[in-house]
C-alpha cells in the first residue's frame, strides 16, 4: 500500500494515482483551479476508493448546477472499492455532506453527522489536512466558529510546519475574534508557500477586522498575481475583499471598477459564491450612495436557478435583495415560499433557524431594498444576535448590520445608529492592539 505526501496510506498500488491525489490535495488546500486532476487519478486506478471520494468532494465544493448529480456517481463508485479505515470514514463524512443537498427532511441532519466523522478522523489521523479543511467548511456554514478553532488546535501541534494547517488556523482565529493572531499565522503560512490563497484570504479577514484598510489594499495587491491560478469563484471572492478595502478607504470608483473588471466581470456567473460576491458588493456600494446603474438587472437573470434551491439562508438574503432591486417580485415570492417549505421539511433545530432567522432576515432585506426602513428595523432587530446561524463569515454577515444601521439613519434614529458605529470602531481598535493569548505556536 502506498502513501500520500502526508504519510497517509492510500488503497492503491498505482504510484501514478498517488501523484494525482497529491496534486489534488495541494490544489484543494490552496484553492487552486486544477482540482479536476483527481479524475486522472481515477483513470489510472478506477478501484481507488479515495480518488473517487475526492472527486465527489471536488464537485460538492464547486456548487455548480450539476454538482450533486456528479458527486453521486463517484460516491457510488467508492462504495464498491476496498478501503482502509480512514478512507471508509472519509466516505461516510462525504456521503453525509452529499445528502444535505438532497431535498428530503431526513437529510437535514447531514452536516452534524459529517462534522462528527471529520472529528473522529482528526483524532486518529491529525495530519489529514483536507479532512480539517472540509470540517471547517461545514462548521463555518453552521455558524460554529469556535468549533473551527478547536479542531485546528487539536491537530496543529502534530503538524506545526504545515502551511495548509497554519492557513486554516489563521482563518479560524480571525472568525473567533483574534485578528492579530490570524494575521501572524496567515503571513507565516505564505513564507513557505506564496500561492497559499487560503492564507491570503485569512489575512484579508484579519486586516479588515482591525480597520487597517490601506494595509489591506497593499497586502491583497501584493499577492494578487497568484490569483490567476485559483478557481473563478475564489478569484471573484479575493477581488471582492480587495474592493471592500478600497470601498472602506472611500475609493468608490476603484471599488466599482474592480466589480466590473474582476468581481463580476470575470466571474463564473452561474456560481453561487460569485453571485453572492457581486450582490454583496453592489449593496455596499449603494449604502455609500454610489450609483450602480443597470448592474442589478444584469445579475437578476442568473438567479433564476436559485428560486427553488435552498443551501444556506445567508445566500437567500442576498438573492431576494438583488431581485427586489431588479423589480422581480414574483421571483422573490418564490424564494420566500421555498424557504418556508424547507423549514417545514427540516428537523426541528434547522427548521427553527429557517423560520425564526433566515425568513425574517430575507423579508428585512426585501424591505430595505424597497425603501421600507421601519420594516427593515423591526425585522432585523430581534434576529441580529443569531444571524451567524444562517452561514457566512464575520465580514459577510456584517453586511446585514450595515443594512440595519443604514435603516436607523434613514428613520432618524441617529443616536442608536451612532452608538453602533462607535462600538464597531472601538472593537476595531481593540483588535489592533497586537498578538496575544491565542499565539500557541512559535
Amino acid at each position: 500500500m502506498l502513501t500520500d505526501f502526508q504519510g497517509l496510506e492510500v488503497s492503491t498500488s498505482s504510484s501514478e494515482t498517488i501523484n494525482y491525489i497529491n496534486e489534488f490535495l495541494i490544489q484543494e488546500l490552496t484553492i487552486g483551479n486544477n482540482t479536476e486532476v483527481i479524475l486522472e487519478a481515477i483513470k489510472s486506478d478506477p478501484t481507488c476508493g479515495l480518488a473517487n471520494i475526492y472527486a465527489a468532494v471536488s464537485y460538492l465544493f464547486s456548487r455548480s448546477p450539476d454538482s450533486v448529480s456528479q458527486a453521486a456517481q463517484y460516491i457510488d463508485a467508492a462504495t464498491r472499492c476496498d478501503m482502509n479505515t480512514r478512507e471508509q470514514r472519509t466516505l461516510a463524512a462525504v456521503d453525509a455532506w452529499f445528502k444535505q443537498d438532497i431535498p428530503q427532511a431526513i437529510a437535514r441532519s447531514a452536516v452534524p453527522k459529517a462534522i462528527a466523522h471529520h472529528q473522529a478522523i482528526a483524532e486518529v489521523f491529525p495530519q489529514d489536512s483536507i479532512n480539517i479543511h472540509i470540517c471547517q467548511y461545514h462548521q463555518r456554514n453552521s455558524g460554529d466558529s469556535e468549533g473551527m478553532l478547536q479542531i485546528i488546535k487539536q491537530v496543529l501541534p502534530t503538524n506545526p510546519d504545515s502551511s495548509y494547517l497554519q492557513a486554516m488556523y489563521a482563518y479560524a482565529l480571525g472568525e473567533c475574534g483574534y485578528p492579530s493572531e490570524a494575521e501572524f499565522f496567515g503571513k507565516r503560512a505564505i513564507i513557505k508557500q506564496l500561492d497559499n490563497r487560503w492564507a491570503h484570504h485569512a489575512v484579508a479577514h484579519a486586516l479588515e477586522a482591525q480597520g487597517r484598510f490601506q494595509e489591506g489594499i497593499a497586502w491583497m495587491h501584493s499577492v494578487s498575481d497568484t490569483w490567476e491560478q485559483t478557481t473563478p469563484a475564489f478569484y471573484s471572492h479575493l477581488w471582492w475583499h480587495t474592493a471592500l478595502f478600497h470601498l472602506e478607504s472611500q475609493q468608490y470608483n476603484i471599488a466599482l471598477a474592480l466589480y466590473d473588471e474582476h468581481v463580476w466581470g470575470r466571474a463564473s456567473k452561474e456560481n453561487i459564491l460569485s453571485q453572492i460576491n457581486a450582490i454583496s458588493l453592489l449593496i455596499r456600494l449603494e449604502l455609500k450612495s454610489v450609483d450602480v446603474g443597470q448592474r442589478w438587472s444584469e445579475i437578476a437573470p442568473h438567479l433564476e436557478p436559485r428560486l427553488q434551491q435552498r443551501v444556506l439562508g445567508y445566500h437567500d438574503l442576498h438573492y431576494v435583495y438583488a431581485l427586489a432591486r431588479a423589480g422581480q417580485k414574483d421571483w422573490i415570492n418564490q424564494i420566500l415560499t421555498s424557504m418556508q417549505e424547507i423549514a417545514k421539511q427540516s428537523l426541528p433545530e434547522t427548521g427553527q433557524t429557517w423560520t425564526e432567522i433566515a425568513i425574517p432576515g430575507a423579508q428585512a432585506m426585501v424591505a430595505h431594498a424597497q425603501g421600507d426602513w421601519q420594516t427593515t428595523i423591526a425585522l432585523f432587530e430581534p434576529i441580529r444576535p443569531r444571524l451567524h446561524k444562517i452561514g457566512g463569515t464575520n465580514i459577510q454577515l456584517d453586511l446585514f448590520e450595515k443594512v440595519y444601521i443604514d435603516a436607523l439613519f434613514k428613520t432618524g434614529n441617529y443616536s442608536l445608529a451612532s452608538n453602533l458605529l462607535s462600538e464597531r470602531q472601538s472593537l476595531r481598535k481593540k483588535f489592533s492592539v497586537g498578538c496575544t493569548a491565542a499565539l500557541i505556536q512559535k
